[in-house]
């Protein structure tokens, strides 16, 4: 058996190795015009990549920022594709270890919008979203509500999860580029399953009614 996976390993090392063989021999032969052409092209992906960044910025993309009020959560939300946003409370002390990941996230992530918002201070949108477990975040994409990760359960039930694991858990929502695994979480350990982490939960949108979904709240 051993052997037999040491011959596949082989195998595919090759076959990549002979893929960037066959890429260098490519670009060895081309003649100058067609250097030329796919220096333009590269040139011109390289400017299309910083304008969308700047536009990014432009609308708040790379920070992680509070919301005054409902009104700003529906303005903010028309700006961008995909919108991460935290309903927190003051009292709530697991909204504080939110707010550590989201900040270090925001700034990884310029694709997507991270804000949050305090449901005390906003109770038309958090009755309206069907928020009642206090940490949730709201995700969002294309005006719709894909998913929400309620409390800490997605994370590994603990207080202490590392960034990563939020992370992945967005990524598999779809409302940032995740470049890891998305079949396996980043810590190992978790006894929920794939199914229940995946699967996005009922999709939802802004403008219309919700669908009953609570639970009990941490506080």
């Amino acid at each position: 058996m051993e052997q037999a996976v040491q011959q596949q390993i082989l195998k595919a090392a090759e076959i990549v190795e002979d893929q960037v063989d066959a890429e260098i021999q490519r670009l060895e032969t081309m003649d100058e015009d067609e250097l030329e052409i796919l220096r333009r092209k590269r040139l011109e992906t390289m400017k299309k990549d910083q304008q969308r960044r700047q536009d990014w910025l432009a609308v708040g993309h790379g920070s992680y920022t509070e919301l005054p009020d409902e009104k700003a959560f529906f303005n903010e939300c028309k700006k961008s594709d995909s919108v991460v946003c935290h309903f927190y409370r003051d009292s709530a002390f697991r909204c504080k270890i939110v707010d550590k990941h989201l900040q270090i996230l925001a700034p990884k992530h310029m694709e997507t919008r991270f804000l949050k918002i305090n449901v005390e201070k906003s109770p038309f949108l958090a009755e309206r979203l069907k928020i009642v477990v206090i940490p949730t975040i709201a995700l969002i994409s294309g005006g719709q509500t894909k998913d929400y990760i309620v409390g800490f359960d997605d994370l590994g039930g603990k207080d202490d999860f590392k960034t990563e694991m939020l992370e992945w858990r967005l990524g598999c929502a779809g409302v940032i580029k995740y470049n890891g695994n998305l079949s396996e979480p980043p810590t190992a350990g978790s006894s929920k399953s794939k199914k229940s982490l995946l699967g996005p939960q009922k999709k939802k949108t802004i403008r219309g009614g919700m669908d009953d979904d609570s639970d009990s709240d941490l506080e």
